[in-house]
């Protein structure tokens, strides 16, 4: 109840409006080292002069923005950067990067009078995804480069070279910053807070803030309400130094005491700011905190504070990370399970939500390429089953409510998302649509695979697409519960205008589902209705985006809870990559 009314406070401390594409903070920050091999030799008397530059991809406008350079090291074809780049994670977004090699040639900042070397694309995901987060791609002759300055398409092949000729080889290596592996317990108590209700002491609590570059504060924790008294002793809590100070020690934490009220305008007591740096001396005397009211201070010449805050504990210790246990090899397998129920309608006739029109992807195929292209990162051999079920299936039309959308019952899976995608286009050529809905069937087969494989070196995403009412709700809470004991997590997508109220209640984030007096182990379902997502520009890559952003962002931490309550530890990543030539490297 009480926690029901201070989400009240949320809008209210929230001092800006939150974007669901820049708001949220990075799962993590990495690190990318960048090595050569057999890079062009352009110079006439001695070897290139290598600088590697980096671009990145905004989502909605798709132009490359350039985000740093390496130094130049002179005479080298094999160069090994010593220059990082450091990019924000985000295992739900597909973070697209861009590296291009130059000969440089002067000491002009103009990339256009250096000559062009060489690039490859790529997303931050496949490298880090890649076995021991390192991954090795060919250069290529690219069709063009941007103007440094103008940000407008210029040439970038000279010397007669070939567009797509391959023109050596770049190493790329990701490491994951050590600060982002912390983890923050403390516990607080107050004295002498303000008395602010009329019949009884206060009953108070603290919201924590962390500051933003742009001087704003994001809500990033609360603590529970103390009632009647104004010398509470808060629970410790923990907390990761990320969503603290984002990495940064010195960046403002402001902390606000209210007193609750039941109707939700709960009394402004007052406020202090700290820092991490300040928070991790532990309990001293810097950590006593003076609770000030603004305005009373403003208005009363003798006012001094509404009362103190002393930190009583401090203490951090590292976890394990997402990205610990994909660098040690865990493999992220994807299944798709796509609803072939007779209420999509008639695929042949346009107001079919599986509807091939030959201009633009339907609703399913969005969802599944949106969802598939970032999670394919994961998966070292990018074969994927995929399912379909609510069908009549030749040769006899019985209803199946788990066939193989590519006709193969003994091996389901397609080659990559292009693979499932025609599958799913050729398998709407030879089923008749029928029903009832029925999810039970592919959650079950999943978790038999996941069943088969609980040490931690693999774990699974099925992503149900489904136009309509769930038809077995009971056999499917009872697939979830027992679902939800293996290493897997089932992402919901609901296509097209129906009623998904019976979703909602799969999605365990409010209340976590039960069967038969059961309740889950974890939360593992994530069910949202793509038309929430559906930008009004018509921008089907922004649409994605959006989907694939909220779909996907619970899955680290679904995927952390299932190893830590198993207690399983990643694997030791294998040994960083010494390049087999090092070169004295100059910086100009």
């Amino acid at each position: 109840m009480e926690e029901d009314v201070l989400d009240k406070l949320e809008d209210m401390a929230s001092v800006q409006d939150f974007d669901p594409l820049t708001g949220s903070i990075p799962a993590t920050k990495v690190e990318i080292t960048v090595s050569c091999r057999n890079l062009l030799d352009k110079d006439t008397f001695s070897k290139s002069d290598p600088l590697c530059v980096l671009y990145t991809q905004g989502i909605e406008t798709k132009q490359w923005r350039e985000f740093g350079r390496t130094e130049v090291i002179d005479n080298t074809l094999n160069p090994d950067f010593v220059r990082k780049f450091i990019l924000d994670y985000f295992f739900e977004e597909k973070q697209n990067l861009r590296f291009d090699l130059y000969d440089v040639d002067s000491k002009s900042p103009d990339l256009t009078k250096h000559d062009f070397l060489g690039q490859t694309f790529c997303t931050l995901g496949e490298i880090v995804g890649s076995p021991g987060s390192r991954l090795e791609k060919p250069l290529i002759m690219g069709a063009f480069t941007l103007h440094s300055k103008t940000g407008k398409p210029m040439p970038s092949v000279s010397n007669g070279e070939i567009p797509g000729k391959k023109c050596g080889t770049i190493i790329l290596s990701a490491e994951e910053l050590g600060n982002c592996r912390d983890v923050a317990t403390m516990q607080f108590c107050a004295n002498k807070l303000d008395k602010k209700d009329f019949f009884g002491k206060s009953d108070p609590f603290m919201v924590f803030f962390r500051s933003n570059e742009d001087g704003t504060f994001t809500i990033c924790h609360k603590t529970e309400v103390v009632k009647n008294t104004l010398n509470p002793v808060w629970q410790s809590f923990a907390i990761p130094v990320r969503a603290l100070c984002n990495g940064d020690y010195d960046r403002t934490i402001k902390v606000e005491v209210y007193d609750w009220d039941r109707d939700g305008s709960h009394d402004f007591i007052g406020e202090f700011t700290t820092s991490y740096r300040e928070l991790a001396r532990g309990q001293s005397q810097f950590n006593v905190y003076e609770v000030v009211n603004p305005k009373k201070k403003m208005k009363k010449k003798k006012y001094s504070n509404s009362g103190t805050v002393t930190l009583l504990s401090f203490a951090t210790e590292s976890e394990h990370t997402f990205l610990d246990y994909i660098k040690g090899g865990t493999q992220i397998n994807f299944t798709v399970a796509i609803d072939f129920t007779a209420s999509n309608g008639n695929p042949s006739q346009s107001t079919s939500l599986h509807y091939m029109n030959p201009y633009q992807l339907n609703a399913y195929a969005m969802a599944l390429k949106a969802v598939g292209e970032i999670i394919q990162d994961y998966d070292s051999d990018k074969m994927f089953p995929a399912l379909g079920f609510g069908a009549k299936i030749p040769p006899d039309g019985r209803v199946s409510h788990e066939f193989p959308l590519n006709g193969n019952c003994d091996n389901p899976h397609c080659s990559g998302i292009e693979g499932i995608l025609e599958a799913y286009h050729q398998s709407l050529k030879t089923v008749q649509l029928y029903g009832p809905t029925n999810f039970a069937p592919v959650v079950n087969h999943v978790a038999g695979y996941a069943s088969a494989v609980q040490d931690g070196s693999q774990y699974f995403v099925l992503l149900i697409i489904t136009d309509g009412v769930i038809s077995d709700m009971a056999q499917t809470k009872e697939a979830i519960v027992n679902a939800a004991k293996l290493p897997m997590s089932i992402i919901i997508v609901g296509v097209g205008q129906a009623e998904f109220d019976a979703m909602v209640e799969l999605d365990g984030d409010d209340v976590r589902i039960t069967s038969r007096g059961r309740t889950a182990e974890r939360d593992i379902v994530q069910f949202v209705p793509f038309r929430d997502y559906i930008d009004r520009t018509g921008n089907h890559v922004l649409s994605m985006a959006r989907l694939a952003k909220d779909v996907l962002a619970e899955i680290p931490d679904q995927f952390i809870s299932y190893m830590k309550g198993r207690g399983i530890k990643p694997n030791p990543a294998p040994p960083p990559y010494f390049p087999s030539s090092h070169t004295l490297q100059t910086e100009i």
